[in-house]
């Protein structure tokens, strides 16, 4: 199997799964933070030399792309790869989708024109639904589509899921958002990878979504496993969204794995289908074993770390003050 990328997050757990069901793994990439388990061919990708170095160390059974977010960058290296490659399985989003429609053939966004010379937020989803069409005219049925959603666990250095387990663990009351019934979705990025791995030498083909878990988990669910992982005295305020949406409370930023139920533009991205992918072997751990490495992660932070999402303590603690003064007198 050659991996594109190879050393962070998803690209490190492929690699873990590729060689825990023995296969032979190669990397490509730029070699700064080489895995000293596996071959390295270093390169760019977009440069056709190192492409070509790169197609040569085949043929390849499987390609797993985990680095595409430029359609015109990933033609070069599909291109280069086709003549030598059985299967390539390209890693995409659910981003792609337009929404409020999340199965496999609901529509997705354009690509943006002309195409940018780099990704933003904003155009994440076009391009990553452009890298998926490229992929398919290049390579046909050998194409296979992954559109996860929130990629979470070990080495995820987001913090978009990992500040939940950190914050809980820290006990005391707890601002939550919305109803404690609001289903969320996302996938250990360990689950993700072995499922990947396999679908890349499987007959299972075309386009999968792919984040969990098998059954609907509630925010409260979520919460309480953390509580209940880390023993701590945690008590959660369910706060209400139209107030968080007063006091500029930012979904998935300030409150992570959050989107506000009556946002039209998120409705149906926590409750995306995911049969396709589970009728192709897609299996979830435990959310408590999630949730208990997650922790255990962000224990090695250390107090300096700035965490890139979450309220921090005192933004927190005004949250839950503003909240109280407007509550009804007992």
């Amino acid at each position: 199997m050659l991996i594109l990328g190879g050393t962070v997050f998803l690209g490190r757990a492929l690699t873990d799964a590729a060689l825990a069901a023995g296969h032979d793994v190669v990397h490509f990439n730029r070699g700064t933070a080489p895995d000293s388990r596996v071959p390295t061919i270093r390169g760019d990708r977009n440069d056709e030399e190192a492409l070509r170095r790169a197609a040569g160390g085949g043929p390849w059974d499987a390609v797993l792309d985990t680095s595409a977010y430029l359609p015109q960058v990933l033609r070069k290296s599909a291109a280069a790869l086709e003549p030598h490659a059985g299967r390539y399985v390209l890693t995409s989003s659910i981003s792609v989708y337009v929404g409020p429609g999340y199965a496999e053939s609901s529509p997705v966004q354009a690509a943006p024109d002309p195409l940018p010379d780099a990704w933003s937020p904003e155009t994440y989803g076009g391009l990553k639904a452009a890298c998926e069409s490229t992929a398919r005219e290049i390579l046909g049925d050998r194409a296979v589509i992954v559109r996860p959603g929130l990629i979470v666990g070990p080495n995820d250095r987001t913090d978009r899921f990992t500040w939940w387990p950190h914050r809980v663990a820290l006990g005391g009351r707890v601002a939550a958002p919305g109803r404690p019934g609001r289903v969320v979705q996302f996938i250990d990025v360990r689950d993700l990878a072995r499922w990947m791995v396999g679908l890349a030498g499987s007959p299972d083909a075309g386009t999968f979504n792919a984040t969990g878990l098998a059954a609907p988990v509630p925010m409260a669910t979520l919460l309480e496993t953390c509580r209940e992982v880390s023993g701590s005295d945690a008590r959660f305020e369910w706060i209400d969204e139209p107030f968080l949406d007063e006091m500029k409370v930012a979904p998935w930023k300030d409150m992570p794995a959050w989107l506000p139920e009556g946002d039209p533009q998120a409705e149906g991205s926590m409750d995306v289908p995911i049969e396709r992918a589970l009728a192709a072997g897609l299996a979830f751990r435990p959310l408590a074993q999630t949730v208990a490495d997650t922790l255990a992660f962000s224990r090695g932070f250390g107090p300096a770390h700035e965490w890139k999402a979450g309220l921090d303590a005192a933004r927190e603690r005004e949250l839950l003050a503003c909240w109280d003064a407007r509550q009804p007198a007992a």
